[in-house]
């Protein structure tokens, strides 16, 4: 939010604690695909880049999150309950679809 930093230092107790801000870069093909490949294991599966049913859910993913690491970490909170819920054993691109709906992510 542009002015957001002064705005801030109207109020000294939050802004000691916020200190600064930092942005950070989308990430690279390569570390989405090593980020996702943790999530997916964390999950009790292994992703395969070569089976369709991954590529599409880890593309669902890239198109959602642009590679905005918190909102990887994010979505992949509310898939594990989804899966939970359902009791599912593949991530597919429905899952992935209806994690993101569940989230304020802003326009899509």
């Amino acid at each position: 939010m542009p002015g957001i930093e002064k705005r801030l230092t109207r109020y000294p107790q939050l802004y000691s604690r916020i200190g600064f801000a930092h942005h950070y870069q989308a990430l690279t093909s390569d570390e989405l695909t090593f980020v996702l490949t943790r999530h997916w294991r964390r999950l009790g599966l292994e992703l395969d880049l070569t089976d369709f049913t991954d590529t599409q859910a880890t593309a669902a993913v890239a198109r959602i999150t642009r590679g905005n690491f918190r909102l990887i970490q994010r979505l992949f909170t509310q898939t594990e309950r989804i899966m939970k819920i359902n009791n599912l054993t593949v991530i597919t691109t429905d899952v992935i679809e209806t994690a993101r709906s569940t989230l304020v992510i802003g326009a899509t």
